[in-house]
């Protein structure tokens, strides 16, 4: 509503118009995931509920149940904020070697805060295997690289875990034990992508760290402060 102030603007509030987005796009789920048949799947994500955000599913591409925690993709978007864009036609691995093309469209509230999203994930596996035989009848050779795996479950903690191991790749060294100087860049890579918005997230880096909790939580309010400080 432009121009508005005050909580007048909108008797039901935020939350509340966050809440009737969600049950209207309930049955959306059903249709999109009957629409386009057995490989495909719909979640509806309620982003105010990070550890348990997924409210709504049809399908089973990435196996997961409502009540379910959402993927690193989702922590991407949960650390973007209202800044976030949608993210549409992206293509990723599962842990199982499934190719999966998907789509996240972000849901805002009136006042174009993001409070959620509808993800459409399809199983391409078997396209991506006959569209190869094809390439390779008609003399065609060239492959894109390989999609990133992306872990899908409903335990947030596998996927904290799964952040964190692809830090460790990144970094080419294992992180438990690292130095202080390493681990304050993990502490704040980690920040970045949302981590550390879930509630159980400083006790699984804590324990892959090889520290305690506390000295998470020390080194994310130092990154975090030396962000905020004026050049």
């Amino acid at each position: 509503m432009s121009g508005a102030a005050g909580p007048e603007a909108d008797p039901a509030g935020a939350d509340g118009t966050a809440d009737a987005v969600l049950r209207a796009l309930r049955p959306v789920v059903d249709g999109l995931a009957a629409t386009f048949g057995a490989q495909c799947e719909v979640v509806l994500h309620d982003y105010r509920t990070p550890d348990a955000s997924v409210v709504a599913l049809a399908g089973s591409v990435t196996s997961r149940t409502v009540g379910g925690a959402m993927s690193e993709i989702g922590l991407e978007m949960l650390a973007r904020g209202d800044t976030a864009q949608d993210k549409l036609n992206y293509v990723t691995k599962t842990p199982d070697g499934r190719t999966v093309k998907s789509s996240t469209l972000l849901l805002r509230d009136g006042a174009g805060h993001v409070f959620g999203s509808l993800c459409v994930n399809l199983d391409i596996t078997e396209l991506r295997l006959a569209a190869k035989a094809m390439a390779a009848l008609v003399g065609t050779t060239a492959d894109a690289a390989p999609p990133a795996t992306t872990v899908f479950s409903d335990d947030i903690g596998e996927v904290v875990t799964a952040v964190i191991a692809q830090e460790e790749e990144r970094l080419g060294r294992p992180l438990a034990h690292d130095s202080r100087q390493g681990r304050l860049r993990v502490i704040e890579a980690l920040d970045a992508r949302g981590v550390f918005r879930l509630s159980r997230s400083a006790q699984v880096v804590a324990e892959r760290l090889g520290v305690s909790r506390a000295t998470v939580y020390a080194d994310l309010g130092l990154v975090r402060g030396e962000r905020r400080a004026p050049d």
